[in-house]
């Protein structure tokens, strides 16, 4: 059954997610809820992917995955400020951990999965090496001016920045963010474009114009959904990490895993199908708008309200996110892919978790 064209299973599971999320308020976050909020997150996260499918058929490439990049950031960032301000003090470094995390997984993680499961399946794949360079460019600028130059600028502060320093950096960021998005739509659109012709799959009928507002509006509910699951998610899984006693800082890393599922089932699925221009643009992306929205947003928030906001990243993150981008400058320098970039990529995810989980 479909409404206005929709799959019944796209808008159902968005629904059940907030049934959930209406009844956790009156029979409380149990074992039981715990158990189902996970396989209904997972399912929503799906259907939000449909959806950000249909929106992105619909308006073309790269607008399709600037909006699925946008709406994820927007909550994501709306997340991490609603955690700030509930606990301000033990959540000084949360943006930090979460941006941090969100670079590394999606850099790593989803960008070597889509390189691996690609070269699997069609050999070699390739991208404009322009539109992935001027990303990199950006990404290289926005994470050392936020997460490598608080360490520098004021040292007696630790990894704070002073207030004039922390405006200082979040309007750049905004200004690095938007140059980039002007670049990618506007004035070099054709560097973010597929490296040849669609093939006879991408020519199926475009959406019309219901069909694709009522996606627009359950990809933002479903992107939601995913969210406030996370949310609630968050206490149980923090409960877990004290128990088992490894960093905090892997509390950032979940919720970054838990808001970038969507993105990365996505930019997954374009690679297996020959489109790896499209897996980048989401990556790339989103990598950028997590660091040029949401340190901006919880710059003005901690400046607004006094709390301590720290962003510098300690010397083996800092070592880490240095390799990671070297790794990124070489790998989508060529223009062309294979499974072996994907494999040095996933090794290089896995490095990092296990230094996070090992300190």
């Amino acid at each position: 059954m479909t409404v206005a064209g929709t799959p019944r299973w796209s808008w159902a599971w968005p629904v059940v997610a907030w049934l959930l999320l209406l009844m956790i308020p009156i029979i409380g976050t149990g074992v039981i809820v715990g158990g189902l909020a996970g396989p209904v997150l997972l399912c929503t996260v799906f259907a939000a992917v449909y959806h950000a499918e249909v929106v992105a058929h619909r308006v073309g490439e790269p607008y399709g995955t600037l909006v699925l990049a946008l709406a994820v950031t927007v909550i994501e960032t709306a997340l991490i400020v609603s955690v700030m301000v509930a606990a301000p003090a033990e959540k000084a470094a949360l943006a930090r951990d979460t941006v941090f995390a969100a670079v590394m997984i999606v850099c790593n993680g989803i960008v070597g999965t889509c390189l691996l499961w690609g070269g699997i399946r069609h050999h070699e794949q390739g991208f404009q090496a322009q539109g992935a360079s001027a990303a990199m460019a950006v990404l290289v600028a926005l994470t050392g001016l936020t997460m490598i130059l608080p360490n520098l600028a004021a040292q007696e502060l630790g990894p704070l920045y002073n207030t004039p320093q922390l405006i200082f950096a979040g309007l750049v960021s905004l200004v690095l963010y938007f140059a980039f998005v002007f670049i990618q739509t506007v004035r070099h659109r054709h560097y973010f474009l597929p490296v040849k012709p669609p093939s006879n799959d991408d020519h199926v009928a475009l959406p019309d114009n219901r069909a694709t507002a009522l996606s627009a509006g359950l990809l933002l509910v479903s992107l939601a959904a995913v969210v406030a699951l996370g949310k609630t998610l968050t206490p149980p899984i923090e409960r877990g990490i004290s128990y088992l006693q490894v960093p905090e800082s892997v509390v950032g890393i979940i919720i970054a895993l838990l808001v970038l599922l969507p993105e990365a089932g996505a930019a997954i699925k374009a690679a297996r199908n020959n489109r790896l221009q499209t897996s980048l643009n989401l990556a790339l992306g989103s990598a950028l708008a997590t660091i040029g929205l949401t340190i901006p947003a919880v710059a003005a928030v901690s400046i607004a309200l006094g709390y301590r906001l720290e962003l510098g990243l300690d010397a083996k993150e800092q070592g880490l996110l240095a390799l990671t981008l070297l790794l990124g400058v070489i790998t989508l320098g060529t223009g062309r892919t294979t499974v072996l970039q994907g494999i040095v990529h996933l090794v290089m995810f896995a490095a990092y978790l296990f230094f996070a989980v090992v300190p």
